[in-house]
């Protein structure tokens, strides 16, 4: 079964269904932001942003049936996780697709790639970008080689997906990818659109995202030159604490804009409680009244 991700929007309308919402081309080709965009231009940029929530997400492909349904139906852009392991739990460890704590699949790296290769080249009129999330610094860079030979030769989206920031809240977190190890790679890639975010874990509704959340991730844009790149980023952000997070988000894309095409992905689990009210005002970011 399929399961699109409840909030993959630049933002969330309340009469629109979640299995429809999707943010996919988004800067492919690129989407300006507010900051390149002036009075009549401005409409039009706003027009294909809320444009985007047609677009439609299949996420956690990580197996050969669940790519299969995502091929054959009404999807544009395909999620999917990537850890270390082994094909049907035999032979040599390598990148597979699979959400930890799973290390085997029936489904790898390069075999994903390279059915959504020759669907795209077969289907045009339908063709699938995709999301690659690396669960770790290492399966990142065992894929490298891989992705040097897939990605230039691309004509679809692509985003490489980590989070490389710990979120500051309470709760369990995910060990953050390494950030400097993970950016350094994806500036090989300027075809790529970077999506960088935060551990987060499961937690009280009024959590939400500090402002050293922002610092730290404004530090390592810096730090690792992300800001000279040239390269498109999305921030991808837990609904229930961005809900609560509008004035440091709109920090955030406001500093970052100044040097890269830039928004936020907005993600929850299927437990999450979101304010839907909360979040519909979020769309202020890129698009202020």
């Amino acid at each position: 079964m399929l399961h699109d991700e409840a909030f993959p929007a630049l933002f969330h309308k309340l009469n629109v269904p979640p299995s429809s919402v999707a943010m996919s081309k988004l800067m492919y080709p690129p989407l300006e932001t507010k900051s390149s965009v002036n009075g009549r231009d401005k409409k039009t940029e706003k027009d294909k942003a809320h444009n985007l929530l047609t677009v439609k997400w299949a996420h956690a492909i990580n197996c050969q049936q669940l790519l299969d349904e995502a091929l054959n139906g009404d999807y544009d852009m395909i999620e999917a996780d990537i850890v270390l392991g082994k094909l049907f739990n035999n032979g040599p460890v390598m990148p597979i697709m699979a959400h930890p704590p799973l290390t085997s699949s029936d489904l790898s790296l390069d075999s994903f790639l390279l059915q959504i290769k020759l669907f795209n080249l077969n289907n045009p009129i339908k063709m699938k970008g995709i999301k690659l999330d690396f669960k770790s610094i290492d399966v990142f860079e065992g894929a490298l080689d891989t992705l040097k030979t897939a990605i230039p030769e691309m004509t679809y989206p692509v985003w490489l997906n980590a989070d490389i920031i710990k979120h500051t809240g309470n709760g369990i977190h995910a060990q953050p990818v390494d950030p400097k190890r993970f950016l350094a790679g994806c500036m090989q890639f300027n075809k790529a659109v970077l999506s960088i975010g935060w551990t987060t874990s499961d937690g009280p509704n009024e959590d939400f995202y500090t402002p050293d959340d922002i610092a730290a991730m404004l530090t390592v844009i810096k730090e690792n030159k992300i800001n000279e790149s040239g390269l498109s980023i999305t921030f991808p952000v837990r609904a229930g604490l961005a809900a609560n997070s509008k004035n440091v988000l709109h920090n955030l894309i406001r500093e970052v804009e100044v040097t890269n095409r830039c928004t936020i992905t907005i993600w929850s689990a299927p437990s999450d409680y979101v304010d839907d009210g909360k979040i519909k005002k979020i769309d202020f970011i890129l698009w202020p009244e």
